[in-house]
């Protein structure tokens, strides 16, 4: 299961992702908000652990954009805002959980677990099952079938080879 840490703090994504890690899922780590939105959308991961405070774009303003994209994997706002407004705020922009800084990594990390175990059939761009140990991702609008060729990279992306039209 792959995860998007989008944190500025370069100490705290550091052991963000070194015990993700430990945990078996595989890590991208984006340093401020345009970065993260960009690579939200071009990786669509399982999950994404979200600080608000970040350089370039907030995260309200990031998970915004997420939504209205039709994008829909889990959010994990991680920030230091607690007031009942932010949270209230990041839960009506379509956040999924929310943990305030500092936080216990064992509860961070059963929280991750509970929210993927949640998701098993989605629809970001494409429906998602888990069957197996694998990930099969069905997108109603492709205009080709694929036949599977083989696994292509660490985030189980596979490379399809095109059927004649």
């Amino acid at each position: 299961m792959a995860i998007l840490v989008v944190e500025d703090n370069a100490d705290l994504a550091y052991g963000l992702r070194n015990n993700l890690e430990i945990e078996g899922y595989e890590v991208d780590v984006a340093a401020d908000g345009p970065s993260g939105l960009a690579q939200a959308r071009a990786t669509r991961p399982d999950l994404i652990i979200l600080d608000l405070m970040l350089p370039g774009l907030d995260g309200y303003r990031v998970l915004k954009s997420l939504r209205d994209d039709g994008l829909d994997m889990p959010v994990l706002i991680l920030t230091a805002h607690g007031q009942e407004a932010d949270k209230v705020r990041g839960f009506r922009l379509g956040a999924d959980d929310y943990v305030t800084k500092p936080f216990g990594i064992l509860e961070l990390m059963a929280r991750v677990a509970a929210l993927l175990r949640r998701t098993g059939v989605r629809s970001a761009g494409g429906a998602r099952q888990t069957a197996g140990g694998c990930r099969i991702t069905a997108r109603p609008a492709a205009r080709s079938v694929g036949t599977l060729v083989g696994r292509t990279d660490s985030h189980g992306r596979y490379a399809h080879r095109r059927a004649a039209p």
